[in-house]
């Protein structure tokens, strides 16, 4: 492979498990429809999505087993950690695990598992090597009736970019040693889970770390309406964080949780949706089943319980002939 054709090849990590196994497909085949090119890293929380993967072998995914990454110091917090939290921990060593596999890769893009692209990556690629910075994090962006920032921050882990250089590394090293110290999923003392730390980073390494101007590029549940609300015209994001997005037994699907979000917001969770289904229909082939849990009680009566107590509301709904 030429140098020219190596550099134009964006690499990408994320990681989650085997529940998260269609989003994760559908991650997959939105970031290759938009960069063709694009390699996906896949840093597998347990031995079944890791065997899943493996028996669907598709082109330009590769796997990073959890148990390789996880050196002495995750492994003495692991024990003091829920799930969630070691999953967070683990979030700023990803990138450096594909650096330590691959010395051709000159920049690594953590995405969030549930994100899903409806343009390419490009603009926002551009919009760091124009800065000239090593870096790239993005705002929540909140709506103002939304605003979450003194407990969740300011940016959010989402999608980020580091460069593979001296500087990039700092900051990743930095978060890595703060992650091992505290990654609680209660906020606390000024924190929360591997999130709240960004907040420093425009003060510790201003002259490394690039904030995302382009915010309509970056949208979720918290800010698509307002961002709706502003647009003379459709959004055109580069993806959506479909945060929140769960799935249950019977094929119920929970768009969104704690928002209010327009109809023409709810274009984007359709796209979604069609999405998933070609990853369901993927798994069927392959004859991969996955069991989600039940639900304690209708998607009507947690609706209206959620709209009774913060006037706010869920979305739902029920595949037919879904596969759990």
């Amino acid at each position: 492979m030429t140098d020219s054709v190596q550099q134009s090849i964006e690499h990408f990590v994320t990681l989650f498990d085997v529940r998260f196994l269609p989003l994760g497909l559908s991650l997959y085949r939105s970031l290759r429809e938009h960069s063709p090119s694009a390699e996906l890293w896949v840093v597998c929380l347990d031995p079944q999505v890791e065997f899943d993967l493996r028996k669907l072998a598709l082109p330009g995914l590769h796997l990073i087993p959890l148990q390789s990454i996880e050196s002495p110091m995750l492994l003495a917090v692991k024990p003091t950690r829920t799930w969630t939290e070691y999953c967070w921990t683990l979030t700023p060593f990803t990138m450096e695990a594909v650096f330590s596999r691959e010395e051709s890769v000159r920049r690594v893009t953590y995405v969030d598992a549930d994100l899903f692209f409806f343009d390419s990556p490009a603009t926002l690629f551009q919009e760091l090597e124009e800065s000239e910075k090593q870096v790239l994090i993005t705002e929540h962006a909140y709506a103002p009736e939304y605003n979450q920032t003194a407990t969740s921050g300011r940016f959010c882990v989402q999608f980020m970019t580091f460069n593979r250089s001296e500087a990039a590394l700092d900051v990743a090293h930095w978060w890595q040693e703060r992650c091992l110290e505290c990654c609680s999923e209660v906020p606390v003392d000024g924190k929360f889970g591997d999130q709240k730390y960004l907040d420093e980073w425009p003060t510790l390494f201003g002259d490394a770390v690039h904030v995302l101007h382009a915010k309509t590029k970056a949208i979720a549940p918290w800010n698509v309406g307002y961002f709706l609300t502003q647009s003379p015209g459709e959004l055109q994001p580069v993806f959506y964080h479909f945060h929140g997005f769960r799935m249950y037994q019977g094929g119920w699907l929970r768009w969104y949780s704690g928002y209010q979000i327009p109809e023409r917001g709810e274009s984007f969770y359709e796209r979604y949706i069609a999405s998933l289904n070609h990853s369901f229909e993927q798994l069927r082939e392959r004859e991969i089943q996955i069991s989600y849990p039940a639900l304690d009680r209708s998607p009507l009566e947690i609706a209206r319980r959620w709209k009774r107590r913060w006037k706010q509301t869920e979305a739902w709904y029920r595949l037919r002939n879904a596969p759990f």
